[in-house]
Order: structure tokens, then C-alpha cells, then sequence
């Protein structure tokens, strides 16, 4: 018997030395690579006046990371398996502190978009394979703690994210958004050099799913760019949106049906996803990631296009979310552990609601502090949700398949958060032309009309926003009990 796993139990309950220098390695290296994500959005017209180019082909800055954080999520599993987990998370850190540097340095359009497509390979597969060595090395009785550990940096990201790029923008030059990744990816590094244990789980002969990632890769690429151009507010008649989003999902069915087929030489295979905590856990974290990147969008275009706010006023909109997110965290994971997350999950859901319902009933002079104690009381529920549903994911995989869930979820919420922006973006629009008859639905257009209409369409939104976190409930609450082991 291997006593590692066995001999201290009172030990293992709890983040022991070795979990903890994992977890802080993790967190120091995703913190950046999540922030990057959100943090450069608010300077995409100070970079279109400093090229001297259009609105849509400096959106590329945007477009190339998300699309290569997409297509580099899909190769986690294999790579994890074939070279190791701590290989393969100094080869991703370092392609992305590369990237960051030569983004700084970069003298064109063409050269940033390309040097941030290098950023987004090396950020797509960190938050996977970190994810992917925690679960291993906390096993069933510590996943909700550790899921708790790893949801700090996706909470940040669109907390600080937008506050830090408002920040700089205003202050420094649009080049130190990505200097400032250096430092801090560099001090990850050096802890990862010195504090990740050598890797002893490889498979040499561990081979590609090449048909696999033919599939996969651009066909979650095709589905998150159709979706990003919706939410930038392409017609969803237009080709666009049609051609990338009907080609994506017949690729992604078809390396589902690869997949299948092919069994453990697969991409990812997803046999051993098919449990019922898995695909209800997973579902809901979809339809709750939508719902809640959706509000995170909304907040602040209902700040800048109705209140006429800054960008980083706006930010701070937000800011009490990730307050009320770090709250609940720390209790959220434990309480998981110890009585199944289900529950937890589902009160969050509630918490979520509540502060959503809150948003509805918006109008041109709410105050400031009531729209961010809004946001607080949604951080609360966020907080219990994300840990619980991570965790849940895993409930009763075997440890082979964790590579292979960890990645599928990471693809599921990347789609589920870029689905929350489009159609709360397509809402949105829609919305705006009910309220204001022979409007585009623009938002430039739609600024120079009355702030009331503008506001109706914003609370007209958030409804829908509210039904989807109630369809989230449903898959929620189909996940399975968890099973009590002898320790706890």
C-alpha cells in the first residue's frame, strides 16, 4: 500500500506544506495570464490611436489572445501526459512571459496581434495544468479547497483587470499593460523552478490526437470568434456570425464522435466524462458562466453609454464583486469538502439572483453605492459557486481522467463565458431598438438618446440574465450526493 496517500489523515484533511507550495506556484503564475485576458481591453482605442488604425483591426489584439487561449486549452491533457505537468507549466510560463515582453516591444499591428497569439498559447494551457496538479496532489476529501485556491485568479480578472488597464492607460504608455506581466511571471517561475516537485507521471508513448485536434482546436476557435463577433455586434444573420458558429459546432460534434470512437488514444476522452457529476456540474457552470460574464459586461457599458462614466469608474463597478467573492471563498471550499458542494452550489445560485434582481430596477440616478452592493451581494453567491461546481466535476473520475476533465471544463467555461457575452450583447441590441424605434442598436447611437430608454434596455437585459442563472439551477441540482469517505 502506498502510505503516502494513507498514513496521515489528520494531514491530508487539511492544505498540508506540500499543497500549499503547489497552490501558491499555481496562483502566482495563472494570477497574470487571467488578468491579461480582461486587463487590455479597456486599451484598445489608446492602441488604435497609436497605430493609426481602424476600431477592427486593432480588435485583433483582443481576438488573436482569446482565439489562442482557446486552441491551446485542447492540447493540456496530452501534453500533461506525454512531457509532465511541471514541464509543461515552465514551457507555457515562459511562452508567455516571452510573449508579454515582445508585445511591449511590438512596432506594428501585425506584430502585436502575432506576439499576442504567443501569449495566448502559453496562457491557455496554464490555468488547465495548474488545475490539473492541484486536483492531483489533493484528492477527493481537500477538491473543494483547493477549487477554491484556484478560482482566486479567474475572480480577479475581471475585478482588477479593467482597473489596472484604466490605470495604466491613463497614466503610462499602453506598453507597460504588458511589461508588467514580466516581473511577476518571472517571480512564478522562480518559485516554480524551486518548489514544483519533479515530474514522475510521463508517458513517452503518448501520441498525438492529430485528427483530434484537427477538430477540436479550430472548431472551439471558430465557435468563441462567431461568439466574440455577436457580442462586438455582428448581425447574427450575417456570415460572421453564422459561418464561424455553425462551422465550429460541426467540428467540435465531429471530435465528439472522434472521440468516442477512439477511446483512451483521444484528445480528451470523453467516455470517462460522461459520469452524471461531471456533465451536471459542468452544464451548470456553463449556463452560469454565461449569466455571469454577462452581468460583468453589462455593468460597466451601463456605467460608460448611460452615466457617462470613465473607464476606470466603470472598473470600479465591479471591484466589490471580487470583495465579496474572497469572502465566501474562504468557507465555501471547506464546507464542500465536508457536506458535498451541491447544496452550497445552489445557495450561491440564489445569491446570485438576488443581487441580479437588484440590477433590474436600474434607473438613470441609482446611486453608485447601490449597484456595488448589488455586485457584492453577486460576489457572495460567486464565491460559494465556483469552488462547489469545480469540485463536484470531479466527483467519482478516476485519477487517470483528471487531465481529461480538467481540460473539458476549462473548454466548457471558456465557451459558457464568451456565450454570456454575445447574447447578452445580441440582448442588448435588440433591447435598444424596441426602446428606441429605427435605432441600429448601437451603443454610440443609442448614447444621444434618452438616458431612461437606455436604461429600460439594460434592466430589460438583466431579466435575461436572471432566467438563465435559473435554468442553471436545474443541472445544479441533478448532481449526485457525495459520498462520505471513513476520514471525514
Amino acid at each position: 500500500m502506498d502510505t503516502t496517500t494513507t498514513s496521515s489523515p489528520q494531514v491530508r484533511a487539511g492544505i498540508d506544506p506540500r499543497l500549499r507550495n503547489l497552490a501558491i506556484v499555481v496562483v502566482l503564475g495563472a494570477i497574470m495570464t487571467v488578468l491579461d485576458s480582461t486587463i487590455v481591453n479597456v486599451a484598445i482605442s489608446a492602441l488604435g490611436e497609436d497605430f493609426t488604425t481602424s476600431l477592427a483591426t486593432i480588435q485583433w489584439v483582443v481576438t488573436g489572445y482569446t482565439l489562442a487561449l482557446s486552441m491551446a486549452i485542447p492540447l493540456t491533457g496530452w501534453s500533461v501526459r506525454r512531457f509532465g505537468a511541471r514541464t509543461m507549466w515552465l514551457v507555457s510560463l515562459g511562452l508567455f512571459i516571452s510573449g508579454s515582453l515582445l508585445c511591449g516591444l511590438a512596432w506594428s499591428v501585425p506584430s502585436l496581434i502575432a506576439f499576442r497569439v504567443l501569449q495566448g498559447l502559453g496562457g491557455g494551457m496554464l490555468m488547465p495544468i495548474g488545475q490539473t496538479m492541484l486536483v492531483r496532489e489533493a484528492g477527493p476529501d481537500r477538491m473543494g479547497r483547493v477549487m477554491s485556491i484556484v478560482s482566486v485568479p479567474a475572480m480577479l480578472a475581471p475585478v482588477l483587470g479593467p482597473l489596472l488597464g484604466g490605470v495604466i492607460v491613463d497614466h503610462l504608455s499602453w506598453r507597460w499593460m504588458f511589461y508588467v506581466n514580466i516581473p511577476f511571471c518571472a517571480f512564478a517561475l522562480l518559485a516554480a523552478i524551486r518548489m514544483l516537485p519533479r515530474d514522475t507521471e510521463r508517458d513517452a508513448g503518448a501520441r498525438l490526437d492529430l485528427l483530434g485536434i484537427l477538430f477540436l482546436s479550430p472548431g472551439l476557435a471558430a465557435l468563441v470568434y462567431g461568439l466574440s463577433e455577436a457580442g462586438n455586434g455582428a448581425s447574427l444573420t450575417g456570415g460572421r456570425f453564422l459561418g464561424s458558429v455553425i462551422s465550429g459546432g460541426v467540428l467540435v460534434a465531429g471530435f465528439v464522435v472522434h472521440a468516442a470512437r477512439k477511446g483512451e488514444g483521444a484528445l480528451i476522452d470523453v467516455r470517462r466524462l460522461s459520469t452524471r457529476a461531471f456533465t451536471s456540474a459542468t452544464g451548470g457552470f456553463f449556463l452560469y458562466s454565461g449569466a455571469v460574464f454577462g452581468v460583468m459586461i453589462l455593468i460597466p457599458l451601463f456605467a460608460r453609454v448611460v452615466r457617462d462614466e470613465s473607464a476606470l469608474d466603470a472598473g470600479w463597478l465591479l471591484a466589490p464583486m471580487g470583495v465579496g467573492a474572497m469572502i465566501t471563498m474562504l468557507v465555501s471550499g471547506r464546507l464542500s469538502d465536508r457536506f458535498g458542494g451541491r447544496w452550497i452550489a445552489a445557495t450561491g445560485l440564489v445569491v446570485v439572483l438576488a443581487g441580479t434582481l437588484v440590477l433590474t430596477t436600474l434607473d438613470p440616478s441609482t446611486g453608485r453605492i447601490v449597484i456595488m452592493t448589488a455586485m457584492f451581494v453577486v460576489g457572495l453567491g460567486h464565491g460559494m459557486i465556483a469552488p462547489s461546481l469545480m469540485a463536484m466535476s470531479y466527483q467519482g473520475l478516476p485519477h487517470v481522467a483528471i487531465p481529461a476533465a480538467t481540460t473539458g471544463a476549462n473548454i466548457l467555461v471558456r465557451i459558457g463565458s464568451s456565450f454570456g457575452t454575445a447574447v447578452s450583447a445580441v440582448i442588448l441590441q435588440i433591447a435598444i431598438r424596441d426602446e428606441i424605434p429605427g435605432s441600429s442598436g448601437s451603443l454610440n447611437e443609442a448614447a444621444t438618446h434618452s438616458p431612461a430608454l437606455l436604461t429600460n434596455a439594460f434592466t430589460e437585459t438583466f431579466w435575461w440574465t436572471t432566467a438563465i442563472l435559473l435554468a442553471a439551477l436545474i443541472p445544479v441540482l441533478a448532481v449526485p450526493r457525495k459520498r462520505m469517505s471513513a476520514a471525514s
